[in-house]
């Protein structure tokens, strides 16, 4: 089963990163408020980024890569993303 590192950008303009199998349905518990904590009241959330990995371990140690990164470091990998695959809708 692959796991996915997702990044969520609130409402108000902050990023959230997380691990999730099913990132749509993660998506949904952070809307109606089951998700993490720091979500709650945040929202319209919208995923901005997300990366396929082999198993859950691996997208441990990714998230964790990913969350050690700055702010800044964070917007440009979400931008190479979106410029690597445009017309995503994400």
């Amino acid at each position: 089963m692959s796991f996915w590192v997702y990044i969520l950008r609130c409402a108000d303009g902050t990023l959230y990163t997380g691990i999730a199998a099913d990132v749509e349905r993660r998506l949904r518990a952070h809307q109606i408020g089951t998700g993490a904590k720091y979500t709650r009241g945040r929202g319209p959330l919208r995923v901005v980024y997300r990366e396929e990995l082999g198993d859950k371990s691996a997208a441990l140690r990714r998230e964790a890569e990913i969350k050690r990164l700055s702010r800044a470091e964070k917007l440009k990998l979400i931008e190479r993303t979106a410029a690597e695959a445009p017309g995503r809708g994400d």
